[in-house]
């Protein structure tokens, strides 16, 4: 076919949620489409658009509707044509989309791992009895409480801003913010240091920046494989079947990371319940062929053991 390129007349419109981060994950997405079809920045608009998710910042997100909240009016404006891709986050991303739509093109995955930011202490394990931890994940209050009982969690929402003034504001003695998004603000040095996922497994997808568009939209399909990263898609391929099959929402504490080892996959996966009283985990290689299937019996091997009730609160 042949590519009709953007031009400052007629710009590829991004939509973006309105944070800080989400704007350097827009420009990044930008940036990578200049550089692959030598494009002036005027060739692309960016266009920001309010979520409810970020506009209700009182309630824990299991209480007002879930990962949704920080996709659906970006979903409905690419259904309208008002955008012509989004950029998402995408352990904020439902893994299923709307019809219509589709994600099948994501970015160079950055740092994995979740970053331990606190104002008085170098690490986690120097928290003292009581201390106050702020969260609004559901997996790092579960994962938290598995391993240090002792501590308390308290609500924690907002963008990165946000909960760093919380903490300057003595709301909590520590928080955790995601080393990814630290990176991409340039405020890697926030953090006392990255959390290993051997000790804290990180959510599924975390670090990795995810491209929707319109389905019969055929020349931004063309444009946008032109920045999508492979091994990025298969890692994702994984985490996201594993997550599907055990329906995984802001009221489920789930965690999973893909790694790759030349044509080698390996999944490590895990589920707990709610007040952190129980972990059960597992840690598979495949094929990378073979890797969604691996990933989709992982996750029904979880379930079984886990039981009826498993992610009810106690």
């Amino acid at each position: 076919m042949t590519l009709t390129r953007p031009t400052p007349a007629s710009p590829l419109k991004i939509g973006t949620r309105g944070s800080p981060l989400a704007l350097a994950q827009a420009h990044e997405t930008r940036a990578r489409l200049m550089a692959a079809f030598d494009l002036p920045e005027e060739a692309f608009a960016i266009v920001v658009i309010k979520v409810t998710g970020d506009a209700i910042q009182d309630r824990p997100l299991k209480d007002i509707g879930g990962k949704g909240l920080f996709t659906r009016e970006i979903e409905e404006a690419l259904l309208d044509g008002s955008i012509d891709i989004a950029v998402h986050s995408m352990k904020d991303m439902p893994v299923l989309q709307p019809a219509g739509l589709l994600l099948d093109t994501y970015l160079p995955r950055e740092d994995v791992r979740d970053a331990f930011v606190a104002q008085d202490v170098a690490a986690l394990k120097d928290l003292p009895e009581g201390a106050r931890v702020g969260s609004s994940s559901l997996r790092r209050r579960a994962q938290l409480l598995n391993a240090f009982p002792h501590l308390e969690v308290v609500e924690f929402r907002g963008n990165v801003q946000t909960r760093l003034k919380k903490l300057a504001d003595g709301v909590a003695a520590a928080t955790f913010l995601a080393q990814a998004g630290l990176n991409r603000l340039g405020m890697a040095h926030v953090a006392r240091g990255a959390i290993s996922p051997d000790d804290m497994l990180p959510a599924v997808a975390q670090g990795a920046i995810g491209i929707e568009r319109r389905a019969d939209d055929t020349n931004t399909a063309a444009m946008l494989e032109a920045i999508h990263h492979v091994e990025t898609g298969q890692r994702l391929a994984a985490e996201r079947a594993f997550l599907a099959m055990l329906d995984g929402s802001c009221e489920t504490p789930i965690a999973g990371l893909a790694e790759l080892d030349g044509t080698t996959l390996r999944l490590r996966g895990e589920v707990l319940r709610p007040d952190g009283s129980e972990k059960i985990a597992d840690d598979r290689s495949a094929p990378i062929a073979d890797a969604p299937d691996m990933a989709r019996d992982m996750a029904q091997s979880l379930l079984k053991q886990a039981g009826p009730g498993f992610f009810d609160w106690r």
